[in-house]
C-alpha cells in the first residue's frame, strides 16, 4: 500500500536531484575526456606521440564497451526494485572509480599494467553511467506534469552540462601548471576531488522518493519478472529506434574532447580549447531548458531533428575558426554549434526516448538503447584520429564525421511518434489500444 508521500509528484526536487547527480556522474566522465586529450597520453604509454594519443582515446572508448552490459544489468534493476535506489548505487560507484583513477602509477612505474589499471577504472566509470541518465530521465519524466515532461526532463542532460563545465574548470589551472608538477601530481588532484561532489550529491539524492507511476505499476503487480522479455517483444522498435537516434551524442564528445586534441594541432592553447567547452556549456546552461519548452509546445520530433541537423551544418565552420587565428570567432562558433544546435537534441532526447517506453520497461529501453547508441559517442575521437582528423586538414574529416551521425539521428527522429500530448499513464501504449482502452473507460 502506498502512502500520500510516496505518490506525490515532486517534478520540481526530481529535476533538482536529477541535475545534481548528472552533473557530478558526468563531471567525473568528461574529466577523463579531457586528461585523455591532454595528460594521459604521456603519463600511460611509453610515449607521447599520435600513437599514444590514439591508445589514450581508446581508454576513453572502453567505457561504451561497459555501458551497454550496464544498461542490460541496472536497467533491469531500475524497472524491478525502483530507480532512486539504483541511481543511489550509479552515483557512488562513479565517484570511487574516479578516485581511484587519480591513485594510479604510471607506465613510468608499472609498465603496461597502468594503461590496464586505467581501463578497469574506466569500465567501472561506464557500469555506472548507464543507468545514471536513463535513471534520472525516467524519474524526473514520472514526476512531471503531462504538458511539461520536455522541460523538467531537460534539466537531467542540463546537469550533464553542469559536470562538463566544472570538470573544465578544475583542468584549467592544471594544463597550466609547470610540466614537472602537472605530470607528477597536479593532474591527479580533479579525480581526487569527486569524491567532495558525490558527498553533496549522495545527501541531495537519497531524500527523493520512488515515482508515483513506478509505485503504481508495483502496486498493481505491472512490475516484470525479467523487465527484458516484455521490452524485447513490445518495444524492439522503439529500441532500435532510440539506438540510431542516441548515435548524435558523437557531436558532444566531438565537440568537447576531440577538438581539444584537433585545437592544439593547429596552435590553440590548451587553455583556450577548455575555456571553449566551459563557455558553451554555460551558455547550453540556459538554452536547453529553453528548447525543452520548446519540444512542450510544438513537440519533441522538430526540435530534436533541428538540433542534430544544425549541429551538422555548424561544425564545418567551427573546426574551420580554430586555425583562423581569430580567437573571438572560434568561441562565437563553438556556442553557435554547441548551444545553439547540438543542446536542442541533448536537451530533448530524455522526453523523446522516454516517452517511447511504458513504465514497467521504460528504464530498460532507455539505458539499453542510449548505451548502445553511445558506442559511437565513445569510440569517435580515437576513430576521427585515426583517420587523420587531429592532422592538417583534419577538419574535414571532422566535419563529415558528423554530417553522418546527424543524418542517421534525423532519419530514426523522423520514424517515431510524437508524444507530446499523450499522458503519462498511456504512454507506450499503440494509438490504437489506446483508442480501446479510452473507449472502455468513457
Amino acid at each position: 500500500m502506498t502512502t500520500a508521500a510516496t505518490t506525490r509528484k515532486t517534478p520540481v526536487k526530481a529535476a533538482i536531484a536529477s541535475f545534481m547527480g548528472s552533473a557530478v556522474e558526468y563531471y567525473d566522465f568528461f574529466l577523463f575526456g579531457s586528461a585523455a586529450a591532454l595528460i594521459f597520453p604521456s603519463i600511460f604509454f611509453p610515449s607521447g606521440d599520435q600513437a599514444a594519443l590514439v591508445m589514450s582515446f581508446a581508454t576513453f572508448g572502453f567505457a561504451y564497451i561497459a555501458r551497454p552490459v550496464g544498461a542490460f544489468f541496472l536497467g533491469h534493476f531500475g524497472d524491478r526494485i525502483g530507480r532512486q535506489k539504483v541511481l543511489m548505487f550509479t552515483l557512488i560507484a562513479m565517484g570511487a572509480s574516479t578516485f581511484v583513477i587519480g591513485c594510479l602509477p604510471g607506465f613510468a612505474q608499472i609498465g603496461w599494467f597502468a594503461p590496464v589499471l586505467l581501463v578497469v577504472c574506466r569500465l567501472f566509470q561506464g557500469l555506472s553511467a548507464a543507468g545514471e541518465q536513463a535513471g534520472a530521465s525516467s524519474l524526473t519524466l514520472e514526476h512531471a506534469p503531462d504538458d511539461r515532461r520536455s522541460f523538467f526532463t531537460s534539466w537531467t542532460l542540463t546537469g550533464t552540462q553542469g559536470g562538463q563545465i566544472l570538470a573544465a574548470l578544475i583542468f584549467i589551472p592544471v594544463v597550466a601548471m609547470p610540466d614537472d608538477v602537472k605530470y607528477s601530481w597536479g593532474w591527479r588532484i580533479p579525480f581526487w576531488l569527486s569524491a567532495v561532489v558525490v558527498v553533496v550529491a549522495y545527501f541531495i539524492r537519497r531524500s527523493l522518493h520512488e515515482t508515483p507511476a513506478f509505485e503504481a505499476a508495483k502496486a498493481q503487480g505491472e512490475i516484470a519478472r525479467i523487465p527484458l522479455i516484455p521490452l524485447m517483444r513490445d518495444h524492439w522498435r522503439d529500441v532500435l529506434r532510440v539506438v540510431l537516434c542516441a548515435t548524435i551524442a558523437a557531436v558532444s564528445t566531438v565537440f568537447g574532447n576531440l577538438a581539444l586534441a584537433y585545437g592544439k594541432e593547429v596552435g590553440v592553447a590548451e587553455a583556450v580549447t577548455l575555456w571553449l567547452v566551459v563557455v558553451a556549456n554555460v551558455f547550453a546552461l540556459g538554452t536547453q531548458p529553453l528548447f525543452g519548452m520548446l519540444a512542450d509546445r510544438v513537440g519533441r520530433k522538430p526540435v530534436f531533428i533541428y538540433g542534430a541537423l544544425s549541429s551538422a551544418a555548424l561544425m564545418p565552420f567551427y573546426m574551420l575558426s580554430m586555425g583562423s587565428g581569430n580567437t573571438l570567432l572560434t568561441f562565437a562558433l563553438g556556442v553557435l554549434t554547441f548551444s545553439f544546435g547540438y543542446a536542442a537534441a541533448n536537451a530533448v532526447w530524455p522526453s523523446f526516448y522516454g516517452e517511447m517506453f511504458s513504465t514497467r520497461v521504460r528504464f530498460s529501453g532507455m539505458a539499453i538503447g542510449t548505451q548502445i547508441g553511445f558506442l559511437m559517442a565513445g569510440f569517435a575521437p580515437s576513430i576521427v584520429t585515426a583517420l587523420g582528423g587531429v592532422a592538417e586538414g583534419g577538419w574535414i574529416v571532422i566535419s563529415v564525421f558528423t554530417a553522418v551521425i546527424a543524418l542517421i539521428a534525423s532519419g530514426a527522429a523522423l520514424t517515431a511518434r510524437e508524444t507530446r500530448s499523450v499522458p503519462t499513464a498511456d504512454l507506450g501504449t499503440r494509438p490504437e489500444v489506446r483508442r480501446v482502452l479510452n473507449a472502455q473507460t468513457a
